[in-house]
């Protein structure tokens, strides 16, 4: 894990922020990230992101909280929490990176309109953080290896947000677009 010092701040943040239903706050932690992602590729840094950006969603949807499973689902997001700070501060990367990836499959425990909710948020999470990283300068492939995603979902949503063309400058050409579209079909 790179920029453990970082990290470890932002999940500390992160805490306090899901505890006071702070969704600005936790965006905010999120995309404090990209920068690193974008420099090291690392797929702790990313967990951290997608995580955290994927909290201050679901946090911000106040009517998720009275849906069944909430309680157990914020309790165990909370315990995860905590136990991915202590593998911080004990220098315990793999400790560290299980509680990340227990927030990811706690949506499996879920049932019924919370699980499919929950999960949609955290497939639409990743194709932001994606689009942010893409930003950044990382190629549109390398992005969606990164984070499990197909280069059409990436160029889609940065298609849709204007992303590539504040990365650039300027919009690509028609015939550069049509270039992107045909390459993502080969």
């Amino acid at each position: 894990m790179k920029e453990v010092d970082n990290i470890l701040r932002i999940l500390e943040a992160t805490k306090l922020a899901v505890k006071a239903g702070d969704s600005v706050g936790l965006k905010s932690l999120s995309n404090q990230t990209n920068n690193t992602v974008s420099r090291t590729h690392d797929p702790d840094n990313i967990a951290v992101a997608v995580v955290v950006y994927s909290l201050g969603k679901i946090i911000e949807r106040t009517h998720y909280q009275e849906l069944s499973g909430w309680t157990r689902f914020y309790k165990n997001v909370m315990a995860y929490i905590d136990k991915a700070i202590n593998g911080l501060k004990k220098n315990n990367e793999e400790h560290t990176h299980a509680a990340l990836e227990s927030i990811r499959k706690e949506i499996d425990n879920l049932s019924g309109k919370l699980k499919k909710y929950i999960k949609d948020v955290f497939r639409k999470a990743k194709i932001n953080k994606a689009s942010k990283i893409y930003e950044h300068g990382i190629s549109l492939e390398k992005t969606a290896k990164l984070l499990g995603l197909t280069m059409y979902e990436v160029a889609a949503y940065s298609g849709q947000s204007n992303i590539h063309e504040e990365a650039i400058g300027k919009g690509p050409t028609a015939t550069q677009r049509i270039k992107l579209a045909l390459g993502l079909f080969r």
